[in-house]
């Protein structure tokens, strides 16, 4: 599996887990249109951040996670953001980003 799929398998999870208590209905609005998972590429953990809270601005569920340090990445480091939403809100935050 490539890194950029477990990114986004990983990032998806903690989306799910929010939305399964906080809006059960845009998850089953996610699950019904096929559970789009696209990974993308930031420049660094401030992009990121800034990219997250571009993303909560507009009501969608945006989920960064935090690397626990085991192999190459610094324990604490924020490696991967998910964010499950209406296409069209979620392009406006991730629609300049490169594919990964």
């Amino acid at each position: 599996m490539s890194s950029g799929k477990i990114a986004a398998q990983h990032a998806t999870l903690a989306c799910y887990k929010a939305l399964a208590t906080a809006n059960p209905l845009l998850l089953r609005q996610w699950e019904r249109v096929g559970q789009t998972k696209i990974a993308l590429r930031c420049s660094d953990e401030e992009e990121l951040l800034t990219l997250q809270a571009q993303a909560q601005s507009l009501n969608l569920c945006a989920r960064s996670i935090m690397d626990a340090g085991r192999t190459q990445i610094a324990a604490g480091s924020r490696t991967v953001l998910g964010i499950i939403g209406p296409a069209r809100l979620v392009n406006q935050v991730t629609g300049k980003l490169r594919l990964l």
